[in-house]
């Protein structure tokens, strides 16, 4: 049966793969993106502008796929930026960005639409997260809390509309090739450099990805996990606490290195990921 789906920060990266797998499904798709023309688009789907920080393009998104749908089955929030960077670099600027878009932008997403999920006593809520929103890596503090508050926040949701036949899943991919690395905001370049190195040397890219996040959203899963790099750092934190303390430790003594030698950074593994493509003209996830 045909769902009616709305993907954020569909005009490219995993949103676009996202959108793309949805279509073939044989869905109707609405992509919306900050950009204000999409692009090349699914057959079966369609585009609106959405600037996620925006309560007016959230009710505007709303009021079409009410008019046009009469309802929602499946919402994804993916669209989403990237920063990483040291406690002591970063400005509260800095954070407050990162925090309206990949935080705020997923509230708002959700606060839009339960209330018609609720309505129709069904749905299916895709929050994109992040590896990093489950293990924590030295120098990506903000990034780090955003991405942990949107899986608290999916849990939460899962629990609280379950009655309601709603179904809440969030995502949490590692490091994946994208164009992200061409966009990161530059303001820790060390800790930037280290990323841009971990999404271009990755064996997975947003078509990979978005395979296995369609096949989770098939089988309702609450947290899916995309890749063995992830699921490993995830299960050492949950059952071997020292060894991956041991292993962020080494990687914050080699932060703490190359920026005292003022060296290129090493690219030893984190355990985290980064979720999202930066702000440039549009919001991309993953």
């Amino acid at each position: 049966m045909s769902r009616r789906v709305l993907v954020t920060g569909g005009a490219s990266g995993l949103g676009a793969a996202l959108a793309a797998g949805f279509a073939r499904q044989g869905d109707r798709v609405l992509v919306t993106d900050r950009a204000a023309e999409p692009g090349t688009l699914p057959a079966t789907a369609a585009y609106q502008r959405l600037d996620v920080t925006s309560d007016a393009d959230w009710a505007a998104a709303r009021t079409r796929v009410e008019e046009e749908w009469g309802g929602l089955d499946v919402l994804v929030n993916n669209a989403g930026v990237a920063a990483g960077g040291r406690i002591d670099v970063l400005t509260l600027e800095d954070w407050r960005w990162i925090t309206d878009i990949n935080l705020f932008g997923v509230v708002r997403g959700c606060r839009t639409f339960t209330p018609v999920l609720k309505g129709q006593r069904s749905g299916h809520i895709v929050n994109i997260a992040s590896m990093a929103g489950l293990v924590h890596p030295p120098g990506s503090a903000s990034y780090n809390a955003v991405k942990a508050a949107v899986v608290a926040l999916s849990e939460t949701l899962r629990h609280e509309l379950t009655p309601y036949g709603i179904t809440t899943s969030v995502v949490c991919p590692s490091y994946f090739r994208t164009n992200l690395a061409d966009s990161l905001p530059g303001s820790d370049p060390l800790m930037e450099k280290m990323a841009s190195r971990l999404i271009t040397r990755s064996r997975l890219d947003a078509d990979a990805v978005a395979a296995i996040v369609l096949e989770g959203v098939r089988k309702g899963r609450g947290v899916v996990l995309t890749d063995r790099a992830g699921r490993r750092a995830y299960w050492s934190k949950r059952l071997l606490r020292p060894l991956y303390d041991r292993q962020m430790h080494a990687f914050g003594r080699r932060i703490h290195r190359d920026a005292e030698d003022g060296a290129a950074p090493g690219t030893g593994r984190t355990g985290g990921g980064t979720g999202s493509g930066r702000e440039s003209g549009k919001h991309e996830g993953q």
